[in-house]
Order: structure tokens, then C-alpha cells, then sequence
């Protein structure tokens, strides 16, 4: 044997040993290349082959916070998906909460995280007809949202009303003029977008509790309300009568303006005065509506009998209040109702229907502004002298005020067509929000848009609270009780001064009602999401807000 043989591995040796006879046995002769490193010649399908690099998984992204900047995104190094052991929670609602919230908190919620629609036991053989269905709910929803009801509610009674016939993933729509529902039936079927557009408008809440009773029979599991029964109670909603006459909506006017000019100081004869001038526009409103006049006309005629009324006793010399009687005629005017509704459409997120809701405001306030200082310039110009200092002095009369407030807003809640029901109770929330304002501002000294916005939010809560209570909306309960705190005074003084050559005062005494208007619109508002927030309508407690510009 050679030297080199001898320096040759014993591993060699085996291998080429006669005595291994498998057929897996490497052939004498045949040089096997040797395989460096040590590394084990043991692979899989997984093995990244020779030449090819094992590509860097990205770790999982550090936890920051609200100041560290986002991490720009690439599909390349994208973070490992994670699912939680126990799997993504089930939200489930609250059976025994009213439809109203368990639909918002529906509309709420990302569109995959909503709960499917549980089997209805009201559908006909096939299931029910989609058209219909959708038809059914734009009608719906026109009643409501020509009757004053919120952009928010409005949806939330559209989706209650489709996942009441079995239509899940709808998407309904509102604006001021315009309603649309979409409803998918499946991720590969076309969708079925129907729409309606709102043209006449009309207070009644009379009708739009009767709207809300339909929505709630619809979503009551044990009610069973068939589509074709579900159409006839829509079209008699359509076909009854306003609950009030219409000498009945005159007398309450001419009430409301007289209760109004008691708030700021009036006494009887001012009472009287300011209620003729009140019922004397509210005729020439009605007359210049069967013309078929824009509603900004009407309100320019219908302010100025209270104005001409109250030049008319400062021309004859008439120790009164000349001012409390022009007030009393604008809070029968102010558009409340309009006001609260377009700010609680911009809170929740609808900024095009706040938008134009608070443009309709301001056209109906411009309208009462051009007819004030018309009869105002000139009773100045003929030689009526008008105090605007008079604004000054209000005598506190405590129950003769809170008594004046319940007679405001129970003629307020008949000029709303409100229920005879429901009267009482707005009543009562009317003289409480009074007491409220005058016990921060007349006692405690405290500003009054503070003392209006907290009397405001009380209305609010005690609104929901009724609401809940009758199952019904809260609009008939909060907007007639917030009539008392209108700011028909600083706009009546206001108007005054800018009559009188007094531009920067005027526009003083304008900003502050705008301040005290947007302040009865938020405490509203604010006292309606207070009580919501103690509900407990989704599984884990907690209610979603809108989330439409910010991602946080």
C-alpha cells in the first residue's frame, strides 16, 4: 500500500468496502465530491436552493405613540398579520334597547364588523320583494326628514327598517333634499340603489310619532308586520289630519308672542299688543303661502305687524315696554327647530345637511331681519323713539316668568302639531329649562350663553329620557321646550341700533343672539349624547362614534 493510500480517510475506506453490497453503495471508482463545512447533507422541500437569497422577514412593528410618525407602508415589507388566539370578538347587540340605538350604533360600526341580519319569520315565499322593500323605507324616511327629524335618526329608521324585511348589507344615504338606499345581495350579484327626493317640508309631529310607532312595530320580532300592512299604515299616516285647526295655530302664535314679551319684562297691555301683532302676521304669512311665495317672504311679511305694532305705542307715547312687544313678535318667528337640527347634523357628521339646514336658517333670519328694520327706519325717521339701552332693564318676576315660560312652550308645542299626549310633559321640560337659566343667570350671575347652554342640555336629557320612556322621537319633547330661551331680544336690540346709525352695537348685539342660538343647539345636543353614553347597547359596552374624517 502507497504512502498516498495511507494518508487516504478511513471514511473512504468504507465506502468503497467490497463487503457493502446495497444497492445505495457508491461504486469502486467513482470519486464522490466531498461536501465542505461540515454541513449536513439533509434537506427539504422548504430549503432556499444554492444561489437564490432567503428574502428578510420584517419584525413586527414597535409600539408607539400618539407623537411618533407613521411608518410609511410597502407591500414588500409588510408586517406579519396576526389574529388574537380567541379569534376576532362577535359584536351582538342588545336586544331589549330601543331600535333607534341599536341601529346608530349599527351605522356606526365598519361594515364588516356589523351583525348579520337574524331570520325573519315574516317573509314571503322567496323572500321579500327588494324593490318594494327599499321603496318602502325611502318613503319612510321621506316623512321623517321633511318632518324636522335629524340626518342620523333618519338613517338609523331607513336600516331598521330594511334589516326588518331581511336586507342585509344595505347603505342608506341622507341630505337635506335627497334620500338613496343601496342594498347588495351578494359579493358577486349587482346592487339595487333606489332613491327619493324631498320637496315639501311640513312640521307635524303628530305625524312623526306615528312614523316612529310604524318603525318600531317593524323591528318588534313579535309583531309581524307584513309589507302590504306596513304600506297601508304608511298612507293612512299620509291621509290624517293635522291635530290643530288653523284658528288654533293663530291663537297659539298670538299666546306664544304675548308669553314672550312677559319674559322680558312686559306686563298685560304689552301681553295683548304683542299677541295681535303676532296673530296679524301670522294671517298675512298664511295668505302670502296660498300665493305660493318662498317661505323668505313670508317670513318678512309675518315680522313686521309686531314691529309696526311696537312703533305704533312709541309714536302715541304709551308708557310701555315698545321694545318687549317687538321681541315677544320675533320669538314666534326665530327658526329654533331649523337651528338645532342643522347643528346636530354637523356634530354627528352630516356636514352637507348641516350645511344646508344652517343656510335655510340664515335665509329665514335674514327675511325677519329685512322686515324688522324696514317698519324700524321708519318709525325712526317719523320720530319714534326706540331705547335700545331698554334691553338693560328686566324685571325679575320669578314665577310670573316661569309661569309665562310653560305658556311659551306649550303654544309652541301646538304650533309643532305635537300630540295632545305629549303636551304636558313639554310643559313641564319648558318651565324647568327656564328655572334653570334664571337661577345661573339672575342668582348666580353667570353669563347667559353659559346659562343657556346648560339649561339647553337639560332639555336634551330630559328629552331622551321621555323619549325612552314613550318610545318615540325626542324632537317633540326638546324642541318646543327650548322656546324660552330663544334670543329674541338681542336680535329684536340688535336691529335696533343698526336702525338707528348704530352699526358696531347692532352687530354686537347680533353676535351675541348668534352665540346664544349656538348655544341652545350644542346644550341640546350635548344632553342628548350624555344620556346615550350610559347606554349599554353594543356587547362590550361601549357605543362607537362616527368616525367620517379622523382615523384615530
Amino acid at each position: 500500500m502507497t504512502e498516498a493510500e495511507d494518508r487516504k480517510p478511513r471514511s473512504d475506506e468504507a465506502r468503497y468496502d467490497p463487503e457493502i453490497t446495497s444497492e445505495f453503495a457508491i461504486p469502486k471508482g467513482l470519486d464522490v465530491p466531498r461536501v465542505g463545512g461540515g454541513e449536513s447533507e439533509t434537506t427539504s422541500e422548504f430549503a432556499v436552493p444554492d444561489g437564490l437569497e432567503a428574502p428578510v422577514v420584517a419584525s413586527p412593528e414597535p409600539e408607539g405613540s400618539a407623537f411618533t410618525p407613521p411608518r410609511t407602508y410597502s407591500a414588500g415589507s409588510a408586517p406579519v398579520a396576526f389574529t388574537p388566539p380567541t379569534g376576532v370578538p362577535l359584536v351582538s347587540l342588545v336586544k331589549d334597547a330601543p331600535w333607534q340605538d341599536r341601529m346608530r350604533t349599527m351605522l356606526r360600526m365598519p361594515v364588516t364588523e356589523r351583525p348579520a341580519v337574524e331570520p325573519v319569520q315574516r317573509e314571503e315565499e322567496g323572500g321579500p320583494a327588494v324593490p318594494r322593500v327599499l321603496d318602502l323605507t325611502l318613503r319612510i324616511g321621506e316623512l321623517l326628514l321633511a318632518g324636522g327629524e335629524g340626518a342620523e335618526d333618519v338613517e338609523a329608521a331607513m336600516f331598521a327598517v330594511c334589516r326588518s324585511y331581511g336586507l342585509d348589507r344595505c347603505e342608506p344615504n341622507v341630505t337635506f333634499t335627497l334620500l338613496s338606499i343601496s342594498h347588495q345581495p351578494s359579493l358577486v350579484e349587482d346592487p339595487v340603489t333606489a332613491s327619493r327626493t324631498v320637496r315639501r317640508r311640513g312640521t307635524d309631529y303628530t305625524r312623526l310619532a306615528a312614523v316612529f310607532r310604524l318603525v318600531d312595530d317593524l323591528t318588534d320580532p313579535e309583531a309581524h308586520v307584513s309589507l302590504e300592512e306596513a304600506y297601508r299604515r304608511l298612507a293612512e299616516i299620509r291621509r290624517n289630519r293635522h291635530p290643530y285647526p288653523g284658528w288654533a295655530l293663530t291663537l297659539a302664535s298670538g299666546l306664544l308672542a304675548g308669553a314672550a314679551s312677559v319674559l322680558v319684562g312686559g306686563d298685560l297691555i304689552v301681553f295683548v299688543a304683542a299677541a295681535l301683532g303676532a296673530m296679524l302676521g301670522d294671517r298675512l304669512a298664511w295668505l302670502c303661502a296660498g300665493r305660493g311665495l318662498p317661505e323668505f317672504y313670508q317670513f318678512t311679511v309675518a315680522a313686521m305687524p309686531p314691529a309696526a305694532v311696537g312703533v305704533a305705542f312709541a309714536l302715541a307715547h304709551v308708557d310701555v315696554k315698545a321694545s318687549a312687544v317687538v321681541t315677544g313678535g320675533l320669538f314666534a318667528l326665530l327658526p329654533g327647530r331649523a337651528l338645532v337640527a342643522g347643528v346636530q347634523d354637523g356634530l354627528t357628521g352630516f356636514y352637507i345637511t348641516a350645511s344646508a339646514r344652517l343656510l335655510e336658517v340664515m335665509y329665514f333670519f335674514v327675511g325677519i331681519v329685512a322686515g324688522v328694520l324696514v317698519v324700524l327706519y321708519f318709525g325712526v325717521k317719523v320720530g319714534g323713539k326706540l331705547n335700545p339701552d331698554a334691553a338693560l332693564i328686566i324685571n325679575e318676576r320669578p314665577l310670573v316668568q316661569i309661569a309665562a315660560s310653560m305658556l311659551l312652550s306649550l303654544t309652541f308645542a301646538v304650533l309643532l302639531q305635537q300630540e295632545r299626549s305629549t303636551v304636558l310633559w313639554v310643559t313641564l321640560n319648558g318651565g324647568v329649562a327656564w328655572s334653570v337659566y334664571g337661577a345661573m343667570h339672575y342668582v348666580g350671575d353667570l353669563s347667559p350663553v353659559a346659562s343657556t347652554a346648560a339649561a339647553a342640555g337639560l332639555v336634551g336629557l330630559f328629552g331622551q329620557l321621555l323619549s325612552r320612556y314613550r318610545f318615540a322621537s325626542a324632537l317633540p319633547f326638546t324642541t318646543a321646550a327650548i322656546g324660552p330661551l330663544l334670543p329674541g331680544s338681542a336680535t329684536y336690540f340688535g336691529l335696533l341700533s343698526m336702525a338707528q346709525n348704530e352699526v358696531d352695537k347692532g352687530l354686537v348685539s347680533l353676535a351675541n343672539a348668534a352665540s346664544l342660538a349656538l348655544a341652545i343647539a350644542i346644550g341640546v345636543n350635548l344632553g342628548s349624547e350624555v344620556f346615550r353614553l350610559f347606554l349599554r347597547v353594543g356587547s362590550a359596552g361601549k357605543r362607537r362614534a362616527a368616525k367620517r374624517t379622523r382615523g384615530f
